[in-house]
């Protein structure tokens, strides 16, 4: 369906103000381009691990960009687009009253659902991990090489394509350290893939969980699209809570989440792990790498192997 996407440019004061207005002339929803949310946020350690430091720099810039989408149903003339705009005008004028609006300054395009909702599988393509992993969008088709580990992924709503440093480290420490038989537990599954490579790499059982619901319902079905159901299992919830983690205990842990959880993890996790059981951990930015060591150690695990890509590291420890 084709839309006409009209962006407003404005400053933070008006934004509440603004939003309530574009939802009384009919836009489903409205998109908002603050540089300076990032103050507003969580200042708890777990959320500044998620922060591009690229974004501090448009902090001091006022404008804020404000965009709603109307269908092409809605305003199905250049008339009735005009008159929009005319009624968005009228309103920012009513609001400047009370409010400084900033420019006021208005833009229109015309843009297609498939446009933001698939835009970003181009960038997605067929690529190579570890010593075998083949990773395949499931949308594509490709063939692989004899030998090929084939991964078939759709993230969805999920973090987990296998691109990320992060991902791509424990994927490639999964190849080398699952055994054939084994146990293993991935907390915080996301798309699903890791666990997917600890089945395909020989375990015999897989247990997947994940808070978010959405990542569960992308999980599994992208356990479905890998063959893999008869080893992986998906729950939701927290590992602690879930009925099929308390009589089992894992060979392998995988937790590619942040570095506050794996600390948390670290206190948490020893009864679900045989002895010598490994734990693979990342989601660690650099800065956090030292943090995590001490509250592994601390915890009775002894580090044998860290991995660093970009600004993320990777651990796998083996509880003493």
């Amino acid at each position: 369906m084709e839309y006409h996407k009209i962006t407003v440019h404005t400053v933070t004061e008006a934004v509440e103000a603004l939003s309530y207005e574009f939802l009384e002339l009919g836009c489903g929803g409205v998109e908002i381009f603050d540089p300076k949310d990032i103050l507003n946020q969580d200042k708890e350690p777990t959320a500044w691990d998620f922060i591009d430091e690229d974004l501090l720099k448009d902090l001091n810039r006022d404008e804020v960009l404000m965009r709603c989408y109307f269908s092409v149903e809605v305003l199905p003339t250049p008339a009735a687009l005009e008159d929009m705009l005319l009624k968005i005008r009228a309103a920012m004028s009513n609001i400047s009253q009370f409010l400084p609006v900033g420019t006021g300054v208005i833009d229109t395009d015309s843009v297609f659902e498939e446009d933001w909702m698939n835009a970003w599988k181009k960038y997605y393509k067929p690529f190579r991990l570890g010593h075998h992993i083949f990773v395949v969008p499931s949308w594509i088709e490709a063939e692989g090489e004899e030998g090929d580990i084939r991964l078939n992924i759709d993230p969805g709503m999920a973090f987990g394509t296998g691109t990320h440093e992060t991902t791509s480290m424990c994927m490639a420490m999964l190849e080398d350290h699952v055994e054939a038989g084994s146990t293993v537990f991935d907390i915080g599954c996301g798309s699903g893939i890791l666990g997917i490579v600890a089945a395909k790499v020989g375990a015999g059982k897989v247990i997947g969980s994940d808070l978010d619901p959405n990542a569960v319902l992308v999980a599994k079905e992208n356990v479905e699209k890998n063959d893999v159901a008869d080893k992986l299992t998906i729950y939701h919830g927290d590992l602690t809570e879930i009925d099929a983690y308390k009589d089992l205990k894992a060979d392998l842990i995988v937790a590619n989440i942040i570095a506050d959880v794996i600390i948390l993890l670290a206190s948490k996790i020893r009864p679900s792990l045989k002895e010598n059981g490994v734990f693979i951990s990342s989601g660690i930015i650099k800065e956090r790498r030292e943090d995590v060591e001490e509250a592994l150690k601390a915890n009775g695990f002894d580090i044998l192997e860290v991995a660093e890509k970009g600004s993320w590291v990777c651990i796998r420890s083996v509880m003493r």
